[in-house]
């Protein structure tokens, strides 16, 4: 890889290069990072406005309500974000907004007027001071997810998929309204734990990832559960594998390789949809 020509063409382009996955050894070191910062910062925010374009796709764009971030590589106390107000479909690499854990907006959007969603701050913010193993965090009103979440309780793990968030997921039970406070967003750090997911009560879904990619479609895949416990407890009553097997499932399909694993599949298929996300 000539990192040199990568730079001069993008700048040339006007449009960043896309930087391919790197895939290691099946037991080596994941997930492998870029050869250097800059790059490492290109491929993140690459793949968060791929992240955004995904989730516009799948309708997981209610009104201005969702937020992904990812924390920058250097800046560790910095995390990149959409700018407020721009549909999730426009989101582009130079569209996104660096912003510190005080919420200072360090780097603004090329384009978009600099405005920082303050639920987005009050959870993401905690999140990643909370969780310094978490480089990235998803949340967004989905429809499935936001139904289920009217029931107060967790998933069951009634099929393959839905094994994956075994033990791995909690419920934050009370809705205090609109999260804009960051003590609610503590409460929310506090409550998700060590896992890697959260039902909100009355509000939706919430996922964290080691890596974007793991985050963004263990996002997909938990609305997804939901869907498919509603519609199955809607036919009838369901049945639960047993115990140990949900545990080994859980472990096969809800990892954080299996997780970042999901992505990629969405990520070819988006940056050759849509290039645009790449300007």
């Amino acid at each position: 890889m000539n990192i040199e020509t990568i730079a001069s063409r993008s700048e040339r382009l006007g449009r960043s290069e896309k930087l391919e996955t790197l895939y290691g050894e099946p037991d080596g070191p994941f997930p492998l990072a870029q050869p250097t910062l800059e790059l490492e910062r290109l491929s993140r925010k690459q793949r968060l406005a791929a992240a955004y374009r995904i989730f516009a796709r799948f309708r997981f764009d209610m009104g201005g309500a969702g937020h992904i971030t990812v924390r920058d590589p250097e800046l560790t106390d910095h995390f990149w974000v959409n700018p407020a107000g721009v549909h999730f479909s426009q989101i582009s690499v130079s569209e996104l907004m660096l912003v510190s854990h005080e919420g200072k907006i360090v780097h603004e959007p090329a384009r978009a007027r600099p405005v920082l969603n303050g639920a987005a701050f009050a959870i993401h913010s905690r999140l990643h001071a909370a969780r310094p193993d978490v480089d990235a965090a998803a949340h967004s009103h989905s429809l499935y997810g936001k139904a289920f979440s009217t029931l107060g309780k967790l998933l069951d793990p009634i099929t393959q998929d839905s094994a994956g968030f075994y033990q791995d997921h909690a419920l934050l039970p009370r809705f205090t309204g609109v999260v804009f406070d960051l003590e609610e967003g503590d409460r929310i750090a506090e409550t998700l734990g060590s896992r890697h997911a959260l039902i909100l009560q009355n509000h939706g879904l919430l996922t964290v990832g080691g890596a974007l990619e793991s985050c963004v479609w263990r996002y997909m895949a938990m609305e997804n559960a939901c869907q498919t416990q509603l519609i199955a407890e809607a036919a009838g009553k369901t049945i639960n594998m047993p115990h140990e097997v949900a545990v080994l499932t859980q472990t096969q399909v809800g990892s954080e390789r299996a997780m970042w694993g999901g992505f990629q599949p969405y990520w070819q298929w988006i940056t050759a949809e849509e290039p645009d996300l790449f300007d």
